[in-house]
């Protein structure tokens, strides 16, 4: 399991969720001390944070003739011919889950996803809004617990009842979520692509197989 992520600021916990499928390029006024925050890659998140020597996605994988099964820096069992996606990859490799299932994408694809996350002032309703994610794919929103060892992870939803949601054709979505308590520095806002189309209610899935963290927004 990675160490703890770098300190910013923020937010912990999240329930009852009414989104809807859309985008808007237009973000409304926001009231004083809101927070209108833009996601990153969870592989260049990763990679910081833990240092790696070459930067890379923990949870996609990429074809090597060569390399051997093993575990990689997110203690995820992968197959022979395999190995974690380096961001350095061009962007047309294409992409497989660990136990080589293709994921139907290519690696410019996946680390060209965009989001933000607008939170109110009451610091519980969160607004994600997302693009150039998979057309008609199951995401989920979790929350990030950086105070628990190990790193605990939640439906942002709390409930696991109403944190996922599926993109429009054109792979864009807007979702809105009141957290059941006000949240702090201690969380980030992570979205969660299930390549097995499935939301896992209370569990991400299985990360490297069925979940694969995408975009992740560090409460400042």
């Amino acid at each position: 399991m990675h160490r703890a992520y770098r300190p910013k600021q923020v937010i912990a916990a999240l329930a009852l969720a009414v989104f809807s499928v859309g985008w808007t390029n237009a973000h409304a006024a926001k009231g004083a001390g809101t927070l209108d925050l833009k996601m990153e890659t969870h592989a260049a998140f990763f990679s910081a944070e833990t240092k790696q020597s070459k930067p890379l996605d923990p949870q996609v994988f990429v074809r090597e003739a060569n390399a051997p099964a093993g575990i990689g820096p997110q203690n995820i069992q992968h197959g022979a011919g395999l190995r974690p996606a380096l961001i350095t990859d061009p962007p047309q490799t294409t992409l497989f889950t660990s136990e080589g299932r293709p994921l139907g994408f290519t690696l410019g694809d996946w680390l060209g996803a965009k989001g933000t996350v607008d939170i109110a002032a009451d610091r519980k309703t969160v607004t994600v809004r997302l693009e150039k994610l998979r057309p008609n794919a199951t995401y989920s929103l979790f929350e990030n617990h950086f105070d628990q060892q190990p790193i605990g992870f939640t439906p942002l939803d709390g409930t696991g009842s109403a944190n996922s949601f599926v993109t429009s054709a054109n792979g864009k979505a807007k979702v809105s979520v009141k957290a059941p308590d006000v949240l702090t520095h201690a969380n980030a806002v992570l979205l969660v692509f299930h390549s097995d189309n499935a939301a896992h209610g209370m569990s991400r899935g299985e990360l490297g197989v069925t979940a694969h963290h995408q975009l992740i927004a560090r409460i400042p």
